[in-house]
């Protein structure tokens, strides 16, 4: 990544001198099939005309450009030599004039890592599929820009493509002479511009609605993915969910839908879950199912299509002015992406899967060292790269929907309305939005901001209940606290529910109040008076971002009765407090499992569950002692089994079950009985055993030795698609063998020839937590290599090897202690890289806690 970034002060003095008329970018693809001779990489041609103006006639500046080779350069006429002008990254603009026109004619590279114009073929069939991939900053991959997102511009694409293939971008196109153009965009950032090409299977429909003054907009509506993947590309329930978020945003933005068409393109070798591309959205490929999943998995889905869609308002309409605002786009799009789902689909429980998993990303994010206030010091492009985080996502979601609890949902969507007509294709910063809520609302959005968008760090709420003789509450306090890293205590609006058992057993909510929780500790007046409670939820509904504590009686009543709580949302809740005090080693690892076996059979949200399938298996392999870990794992996949035989025939819950009764599996008998399953010598009744499923009961099969080479290779045999051979290499690197897994490590660190896709289906394979003493050596490999890798390699490779590969088997003080030493001595290490290593070390540092607690319940 060497001379690839740009800091915020350079993008800051050149968006004071620059401003952008126009792109004409044209591309040719014929390139993209065919043999390719030669050492170098596959390439494609890329001509772009900018026409750009400068406030200080005169001056210099640059554009940026990722290429191998650039044929020509030309600014206002005059021809520039590459060699002089062209450093692998930036092109010198000297002697601007007030009007300019930079003409560059280049060759850019193929990519294989996702970033930029990605190439894939089809082992299927040996197509060969295109689509590019930018944020932040990879559109200067493909073609000559300024890569920032305060330098908006219209874009006229026209790319030539090989016969028999579509081509789509932002706007509409049409084929003509050879060449595909397209309709001229908005102003828009060089980010969310793109390009998908290749003999994708297409799906149209429409979408039509009538406003209130009588216009009506049309919106054509698209759908695509890979031919081998065709059969079970179910387009309807896409368009479904497509046309019920935009009536849902239509109906509260009061802002029409701005772009044109609206297409979405499920696209191979993702490296995200989406972009909001303005009228050309892509995903990846995986939100195709190609064997059964639970609710949960549609559920998944789409809320990324309306997280997705939320974002063609918040960040393409209105952008921010540099990635410190990140926050801007993703905050209001991943409560959106709530917030439309219960409102306008099928998914009417969506608060609860975001009070349940989305939380528990952002809780995590937030305790770690890297935490950052919502509001990011985003010094440069290696910073933005790493800040689409739980803090930018989920935090800043959640701290969303307390704001919403603070000022109204209708002071906060007029708020919205207003910004997006205030700033329609232009770029903002903070201030703009607080001055338009601080408007509708009447309420000091400054301090709110210090409280919450400044500032890092989560509180935990704790009840305090004093009764008096006759048993009833005399007083109920709450109690806040914050970290000594990061003290600030916030003002919470809170609601604080009472349960306690009926006669026929079950554990309900009989009283609640809202308040404002302010400072460290708030009485909750209303309460007094109230029967004694067994239960109390101090951030019942889940209107605040906080971690919920429990007082012993309520911690009490849990361990007893956590599966009689009837609110589905409630017992959500205590589940997410329950392993965040396991995480904070409040909780002994074992005591958490032992809950999980015991009531998680009697949940009914499938999502939770799921998430408690997670939960399970870290609190196994993370936060229990060495010494008892063999017994955790085998009273886990006991219960697993157990569960799988007493789930309903064909239930969502037996298939969820299954897939958790394989990533426990840990005995002869487990893996007999996937075996069994696998070859059909065992059945059970409503269990499918599909592709997906054979190849989930695979990768433990293969782990513990229990499937060897020949086997996986049988089973690509019967399913080599491209989802086939990333699991079959997943499978194939997680072999207990020294071998196999010097191979691995030699594929990922030392050579570039997989793909993305391929170096995380490797990565994953490798990193088997039954394979302790094997992986050892690695550990101090690791530490020798990560600089190397971070200098010479992409930064979503670098990330994902970082990340990856990092030794967190190997839990020991001997490994945290290595960590620290590499620290120290890499002192100017890229930011980036140390910010990786540095939540990694906290992971692990966490997970000895853990331990430490677990050993010491005895």
């Amino acid at each position: 990544m060497p001379g690839e970034n740009l800091t915020r002060d350079e993008a800051r003095e050149r968006a004071a001198l620059l401003s952008v008329d126009g792109y004409e970018v044209s591309l040719d693809l014929r390139s993209a099939v065919g043999e390719h001779g030669g050492d170098g990489p596959r390439t494609f041609r890329s001509v772009t005309t900018v026409r750009f103006r400068c406030a200080e006639p005169g001056a210099s500046s640059f554009a940026d450009l990722i290429a191998p080779a650039v044929t020509a350069v030309s600014l206002n006429g005059r021809d520039l030599d590459p060699g002089q002008v062209f450093d692998g990254s930036r092109i010198l603009l000297e002697d601007l004039a007030a009007e300019n026109e930079l003409v560059v004619d280049a060759q850019c590279a193929y990519s294989r890592t996702g970033e930029g114009m990605h190439r894939f073929v089809d082992p299927e069939d040996g197509e060969v599929y295109l689509y590019t991939q930018y944020e932040p900053a990879d559109a200067r991959r493909v073609f000559a820009n300024f890569e920032q997102p305060d330098l908006k511009a219209p874009y006229r694409f026209e790319v030539r493509a090989p016969e028999g293939w579509t081509v789509w971008s932002n706007g509409s196109g049409e084929l003509a002479d050879g060449v595909w153009r397209f309709a001229e965009t908005k102003p828009i950032s060089t980010y969310i511009t793109c390009v998908v090409a290749g003999p994708y299977h297409y799906v149209t429909d429409r979408y039509e609605r009538v406003f209130e003054d009588g216009t009506r907009l049309e919106i054509p509506l698209g759908a695509m993915c890979r031919k081998g993947l065709a059969p079970h590309f179910d387009a309807d329930d896409v368009f479904l969910v497509t046309k019920q978020g935009l009536d849902f945003f239509h109906d509260h933005f009061d802002y029409p839908y701005p772009f044109g068409k609206y297409d979405q393109a499920f696209v191979p070798e993702y490296n995200l879950g989406a972009m909001e591309n303005p009228g050309m959205v892509t995903f990846r490929e995986e939100f195709i199912f190609r064997g059964k999943v639970t609710r949960a998995s549609y559920e998944g889905r789409a809320n990324v299509i309306l997280h997705e869609m939320a974002h063609m308002w918040f960040g393409d309409l209105v952008t921010m002015e540099w990635w410190d605002d990140l926050w801007l786009k993703e905050s209001f799009a991943d409560f959106m992406g709530a917030f439309s789902l219960v409102g306008a689909t099928r998914f009417t429980d969506g608060w609860i899967t975001f009070a349940n998993r989305r939380k528990a990303w952002a809780y995590r994010a937030d305790q770690l060292p890297s935490t950052h206030p919502i509001t990011a010091d985003i010094r440069d492009l290696q910073d933005a790269k790493l800040n689409f985080d739980g803090i930018t996502y989920a935090k800043g979601a959640s701290v969303l929907k307390q704001l919403v609890a603070y000022v109204g949902q209708d002071a906060f969507l007029e708020g919205a309305r207003r910004y997006f007509k205030r700033h329609a294709y232009g770029n903002t910063r903070l201030g703009d939005l607080l001055s338009v809520l601080e408007e509708t609302s009447g309420r000091d959005m400054a301090a709110w901001s210090r409280a919450w968008l400044e500032t890092a760090g989560v509180n935990s709420l704790t009840p305090q209940v004093l009764l008096r003789e006759d048993g009833t509450v005399d007083e109920l306090a709450v109690v806040q606290e914050a970290a000594e890293s990061h003290p600030e205590l916030r003002p919470h609006r809170v609601a604080v529910g009472l349960y306690r058992r009926t006669d026929s057993g079950t554990l309900e909510r009989y009283a609640q109040a809202e308040t404002d929780v302010e400072g460290p500790r708030t009485v909750v007046a209303e309460l007094a008076g109230a029967d004694a409670p067994e239960l109390v939820l101090v951030n019942d509904d889940d209107l605040t971002y906080c971690k919920t504590r429990f007082d012993d009686t309520s911690l009490a009543t849990l361990r007893e009765a956590l599966g009689d709580l009837t609110d589905p949302l409630a017992r959500a809740l205590c589940w997410s407090a329950l392993w965040n005090m396991t995480r904070d080693a409040l909780l002994p690892a074992r005591d958490f499992i032992a809950l999980v076996l015991r009531f998680a059979g009697r949940e009914t949200d499938i999502g939770v569950l799921q998430m408690l399938h997670a939960w399970a298996e870290s609190a196994a392999v993370h936060y229990t002692p060495p010494e008892r870990r063999e017994e955790a794992g085998r009273r886990l996949a006991e219960g697993a089994a157990e569960q799988l035989r007493a789930a309903g025939e064909g239930s969502e819950q037996q298939l969820a079950w299954a897939r958790f009764a394989a990533r426990v599996a840990c005995t002869e008998a487990d893996f007999e009985l996937l075996a069994s399953l696998l070859d059909g010598t065992v059945t059970l009744p409503g269990l499918e055993v599909d592709q997906e499923l054979r190849w989930a009961f695979l990768e433990p099969l293969a782990a513990h030795g229990a499937a060897d080479e020949k086997r996986l290779d049988e089973e690509l045999a019967r399913d080599d698609t491209a989802s086939g051979r990333r699991h079959h290499v997943r499978c194939l690197a997680a072999r207990p063998s020294e071998a196999v897994k010097a191979q691995c490590w030699a594929q990922v660190v030392e050579s570039d020839a997989l793909s993305n896709a391929l170096v995380e289906a490797t990565i994953a394979g490798f990193a088997q937590s039954s394979q302790r003493e094997l992986l050892a050596p690695y550990a101090e490999k690791y530490f020798a290599v990560i600089e190397r890798v971070w200098t010479e390699r992409s930064i979503q490779i670098g990330m994902d090897v970082v990340r990856g590969l990092f030794p967190s088997y190997q839990d020991s003080q001997a490994t945290l202690d290595a960590t620290d030493a590499w620290l120290a001595s890499h002192e100017d290490a890229a930011p980036a890289l140390r910010r990786l290593v540095l939540e990694a070390r906290d992971d692990l540092a966490r997970a000895l806690r853990g331990q430490a607690c677990d050993a010491a319940a005895g």
